[in-house]
C-alpha cells in the first residue's frame, strides 16, 4: 500500500485562528456537501429490500412486506415509496395502513394506487 504524505499542518492552517462557532459552521458545511448528493440519491432510487425495511417499520410483518414489495413492484410503483402508497390508500379510503396493507394484499385498490401516482416520477411523491 502506498504511504499517505501527511500534509495536516498544512491544511489545518486555515482552520487554527477560526472561532468555536466558525468551526461549528464550517463542519456542518462540510457535512452537508457529503450528505446533500446521498439525499438525493435517495429521492430518486430505492430497491425492494429498502421499501420491504420501510414496511416491517410500519409494522407489517416480513411475508405482509415482501408480498407488497413484490405487488408495487409488478405493477411498476417501486419508485413511488412502498410505505408511501399504502399511507395514501389509507388516507384515501379513511382507514389505517395497516388495514389498507391487508386490502391491497388482498387484490383491492390497486387501480386507486395507480391512479394517485399516475403520470409522476420518483421523485414527485406525494405525501401530507
Amino acid at each position: 500500500m502506498k504511504e499517505r504524505i501527511d500534509d495536516f499542518k498544512e491544511r489545518s492552517i486555515k482552520l487554527q485562528n477560526m472561532t468555536n462557532e466558525e468551526l461549528d459552521e464550517y463542519f456542518w458545511k462540510l457535512v452537508a456537501q457529503v450528505v446533500d448528493p446521498l439525499i438525493e440519491l435517495a429521492k430518486t432510487h430505492t430497491s425492494p429490500s429498502i421499501e420491504r425495511s420501510v414496511l416491517l417499520r410500519m409494522g407489517f410483518n416480513s411475508l405482509q412486506a415482501k408480498a407488497l414489495v413484490d405487488k408495487i413492484l409488478e405493477v411498476g410503483l417501486l419508485s413511488k415509496g412502498a410505505g408511501n402508497i399504502v399511507y395514501q390508500i389509507a388516507k384515501l379510503k379513511n382507514i389505517d395502513v395497516m388495514k389498507a396493507g391487508e386490502e391491497l394484499l388482498k387484490g383491492n385498490y390497486w387501480d386507486e394506487a395507480q391512479s394517485i401516482f399516475k403520470g409522476g416520477d420518483a421523485h414527485e411523491i406525494k405525501s401530507e
